[in-house]
């Protein structure tokens, strides 16, 4: 194979890979925007749950100073 043939298939094909990787890039750019925008959406349709009272006149427990069951 002539010299000026090999050198011109290694740039093509590095043009390729060049290529590929900005595609790859732009791909996995979209791909995480996607994926924030899902997360956005399911934070704002998060429906916040009312408090449940502890007693059955209505009251909550208040919390003592211990941070752990039984204590």
């Amino acid at each position: 194979m002539h010299s000026s043939m090999a050198w011109e298939i290694i740039r093509q094909r590095e043009s390729d890979l060049r290529a590929q990787a900005r595609a790859d890039g732009t791909a996995k750019a979209a791909h995480r925007a996607a994926k924030a925008q899902r997360v956005a959406a399911a934070a704002a349709a998060a429906v916040p749950v009312p408090q449940v009272p502890d007693y059955v006149d209505g009251t909550f427990h208040v919390a003592g100073d211990c941070t752990h069951a039984g204590a």
